[in-house]
Parts: C-alpha cells; sequence; structure tokens
C-alpha cells in the first residue's frame, strides 16, 4: 500500500504522455480517485506489526516498507506511515483529486490539459514521498521532486507576469535546496544512517553537529513554508499560479516545510531545537503580526490570501518553536486545518477572478447579491480562516498560543500575547474583505451559476472543515505516541 500510494500517481503521468489528449482529464481524475484507495487502507495498517516495535514503541510507524536501495552508501528505500504524516498525506490525495476533478470543467490558458494534468500527478507523487520516506536521503529526494513540476504549472498556465514569478519560485527553493542536503550529509555521515526512526532524538550525533545540522534544516524548511522572513516568493507565485496551482501549492505543498521542520528538524537534531526555540518563536510572531498588517494594506484578492499564509504558518512555527505536546499536536492540526481552508478559498478567488475578470478588491463588491451562493461559501471560508470556534482554524491557532503560555516565562507569555493580537488583526483583515466582496457595493458584476465539477471540488474542503473544528481529533487521535516520543527526546 506504501508503495502503491506513491506508484500511483507517478505511472498515471507516464500513462498521460501515451494515452490520446481527449482522455486525459477522465484518466487523471481516475487515477488520482484510485490513489485515494491505499491512503483509505492505510488509515487501519496501524494493527500491523513494525519490525521498529521492540525497539521504539511510540515511534513505531503503523506499517513500513524497507528494502535496501544503494547498499554500498547504507542507502534504503524506507517508506512508512504514522499519525504525524498521514493527516498530510490524506489531505494531498484529496487536494490532488479535487484539482484534476475542477480541470474537468475549467483548464486554464497556456499549455495543454494533459500536459498540466501530468504535472498535478508528479507533484502528488513527490509530496507523497516527502511525507512517507523515513529515509533522510529519500525524504531529500522527494523533496525536490516538486520543484521543477510546480515551476512549470506556474511558468506554463499562470497570469501575466507567470514567468518572473516561477524563476523567483525556484530560486528561493534551490537556496533551501542546498541548505537542506548540506544537513543531510552532515547527519547521515556523522551518524552513519538516514534512518529518521533511528535518528530520532539525535542518536548519534554530539552537540555542536545537532546545532548546525538544525540551523541548515530550520532554514531550508523555512524557505519552503514559507517563513517570515523568507516569505516574499509566496505571493507573487500565488498570484500568477492557475487555480488548481495555487490550491496544491497553499494546500499541501507548504506543507512539506512545516512537516519537515517536525520531523526531521525537531526529530533529528532536538538540541538544536531546544536551542534555537526562542529564536524561531521570536520569528513566529513577527510573521503573525506582520503577515495581518500587510493584509490589512492589500488590494488583490489572491494577494491578501496568500500574505495570510503567512500569518497562518507563523501559528503552526510558533507551536513548533514551544517544543512542548501541546504545541506540536497544535501545529500539526494547524497544518491541515490551513490546507483545507486556502484551499477553498484559493478555490473560491479562482471562480471570482473568472466570472469578473478581475482580483481587484476596489472592482468586485456586492457579490451577496449577484452571487448569493458565492458569497455565502466565501464568508464561511473567511470566518473559518479567522479562528471562529467551533471551524478547523480554532484549534491550532488557540492552542499554539496556549502553549507558548504553558512554556512560560517572559519571552513566552510575550509572544503568547503578541500571537493573540495578531489572531485579532486576522479576524478585522477578513471582515474587510467581506465588506468589500460581498457586502460593498456592487462592482462588476458576478454571474451566480456554481458548475457541478466547483460544487465537487468546493463541498468536501466545506465539510471537513466543519467536521475538524467539531471533532478534532480526527487529526489528533493518533499523533499522542509520536509527539510525546519527540518532545520526550527533547528533554
Amino acid at each position: 500500500m506504501l508503495v502503491a500510494t506513491v506508484a500511483l500517481p507517478a505511472a498515471g503521468a507516464g500513462a498521460l504522455a501515451v494515452l490520446p489528449a481527449r482522455h486525459a482529464k477522465i484518466l487523471a481524475t481516475a487515477v488520482a480517485a484510485v490513489t485515494l484507495v491505499p491512503i483509505v487502507v492505510l488509515a487501519f495498517a496501524h494493527h500491523s506489526s513494525s519490525s521498529y516495535a521492540s525497539l521504539s514503541p511510540a515511534l513505531s510507524p503503523w506499517a513500513d516498507y524497507d528494502v535496501s536501495w544503494v547498499p554500498a552508501l547504507h542507502l534504503d528505500f524506507h517508506l512508512g506511515v504514522d499519525g504525524v504524516s498521514y493527516p498530510l498525506v490524506a489531505l494531498t490525495g484529496l487536494l490532488t483529486l479535487l484539482c484534476c476533478a475542477y480541470t474537468m470543467w475549467k483548464v486554464p490558458p497556456g499549455g495543454s490539459a494533459r500536459t498540466l494534468l501530468a504535472l498535478l500527478l508528479v507533484l502528488e507523487a513527490g509530496i507523497l514521498g516527502t511525507f512517507l520516506a523515513l529515509d533522510l536521503v529519500l525524504f531529500f529526494l522527494f523533496f525536490e521532486v516538486v520543484l521543477l513540476p510546480m515551476y512549470a504549472v506556474i511558468a506554463g498556465w499562470g497570469g501575466e507576469e507567470r514567468r518572473k514569478a516561477a524563476r523567483k519560485f525556484v530560486l528561493y527553493t534551490l537556496f533551501g535546496s542546498v541548505l537542506l542536503l548540506l544537513g543531510v550529509i552532515t547527519v547521515a555521515v556523522t551518524a552513519g544512517t538516514g534512518n529518521l526512526i533511528t535518528l530520532t532524538g539525535g542518536h548519534g550525533l554530539g552537540r555542536n553537529t545537532q546545532y548546525a545540522a538544525f540551523a541548515l534544516f530550520a532554514v531550508a524548511f523555512a524557505v519552503k513554508a514559507p517563513l517570515w522572513p523568507l516569505h516574499t516568493w509566496l505571493p507573487d507565485a500565488h498570484t500568477q499560479a492557475p487555480t488548481v496551482g495555487s490550491v496544491i501549492l497553499a494546500g499541501v505543498l507548504l506543507k512539506m516545510g512545516t512537516y519537515g521542520l517536525i520531523r526531521v528538524g525537531v526529530g533529528v537534531a532536538p538540541l538544536g531545537a531546544h536551542w534555537a526555540a526562542p529564536v524561531l518563536g521570536i520569528l513566529a510572531a513577527a510573521a503573525i503580526l506582520a503577515g495581518a498588517l500587510i493584509c490589512l494594506r492589500q488590494t488583490e484578492l489572491k494577494r491578501l490570501i496568500a500574505y495570510s499564509s503567512v500569518g497562518h504558518m507563523g501559528f503552526v512555527l510558533l507551536g513548533i518553536a514551544t517544543l512542548t505536546a501541546t504545541g506540536l499536536q497544535a501545529a500539526l492540526i494547524g497544518n491541515v486545518a490551513h490546507g483545507l481552508i486556502t484551499g477553498l478559498l484559493f478555490f473560491l478567488a479562482g471562480a471570482i477572478k473568472d466570472r469578473a475578470h478581475t482580483g481587484e478588491l476596489a472592482d468586485l463588491g456586492g457579490l451577496r447579491e449577484t452571487a448569493p451562493r458565492l458569497a455565502g461559501i466565501l464568508g464561511f471560508a473567511a470566518i473559518a480562516s479567522l479562528g471562529l470556534p467551533g471551524l478547523a482554524g480554532f484549534w491550532g491557532e488557540a492552542f499554539a498560543v496556549v502553549a507558548a503560555v504553558q512554556r512560560g516565562g517572559g519571552l513566552w507569555t510575550t509572544l503568547a500575547v503578541l500571537a493573540a493580537i495578531g489572531g485579532a488583526l486576522t479576524a478585522a483583515y477578513f471582515l474587510r474583505l467581506l465588506r468589500k466582496v460581498t457586502h460593498g457595493p456592487v462592482g462588476t458584476p458576478v454571474p451566480a451559476g456554481i458548475a457541478g465539477a466547483e460544487w465537487f471540488a468546493w463541498s468536501p474542503l466545506v465539510a471537513l472543515t466543519l467536521a475538524v473544528g467539531l471533532v478534532p481529533a480526527l487529526v489528533l487521535v493518533a499523533t499522542d505516541a509520536p509527539v510525546l516520543a519527540l518532545t520526550g527526546a527533547i528533554r
């Protein structure tokens, strides 16, 4: 099932290259749907035995597949899944299916639909591989697989300045990749293994090595997330990317950075994480406040949503920086909530721009009068993103603040207060967005109809945003053991 999860979308991308173009949309959507089958099966795999159960029960994956890959270099093709990775695996499979189905109704102008869909499936394979990899070198290779496909999606099907945005994306990401490679080599050579389970807790790594490795990992993952102040590629990429590109980028590709910071950064170099925690906390609070203040000044719909990701990722980083069980779980559920809500917001922003042919807030308005159902879904997504209790966005942000308070001390209490202020500013800019777009005077007319493919793409995200908000255990039920193992290693 683990191999099938990664292999199916990769094989589907290859099949698209040889089959007639007229069948591309149906085939890609079918492959994305079939890929969900092994993903669902993996949810029940934790009843299986694992070779690591006797070594470290708390870190033992639900299921793992480990074969020697390059014996001379001690490299293994090692995949596994546990409560930390599974929610993101499921989110990746879902969003890819929704994006492929969405293209059956609307293909962005640019290259062919077949090429775009093949790139989406390659992206899915790379992202799934990153979340499932339990070997450090394999993690790096999957981490890099997504670079060129996302560049091609932005450059081929984006807006007028798409090539500039794509170049900026690839240059920033390559910078992070170099640092990640240096960190991987440092750890693998020093410890003599790339096994992430064995390395958890800093096994075989001295204090100074952990400091150096964590610094390299932290900057590399900060670029991918992206975290302030390495975020400047994000607004351009989102503004120029096609709708499906923005959904994948915001929904799951950014999560590769925060997931890597937890699994690799905190897991492999806990002493380095403890050493850098105050700096990470300060940067997180800065990101929350800077993201909110920039959003209050934004005049373009997609750029506003893009900058909101900087603030939301700041809450995720704050949770990680506390190095507490509460904080890490807040980061994990914050990742999933952001993927659901921001994915929905970018779907809606794309729908509005396609209908009105503009994303300028000054030109939009009166959406509740011209397209009331679209306005209602936009309102739901906005209040979910601002952290209304009962919806998915609440748990990650609220408990990141709680974790900072629990950490104690003047610094962490101050950071908690600043984060709470940033949360209030988040509410302010989303309410400003709704005032301009849905409740303002009628601007550019927006047709009221909603296509069936749009309902198909939006409905699961709406339902899951509500479900995770009401029952956060859907995400957190299996995270206790691995999170406690990580925090125990730090101590």
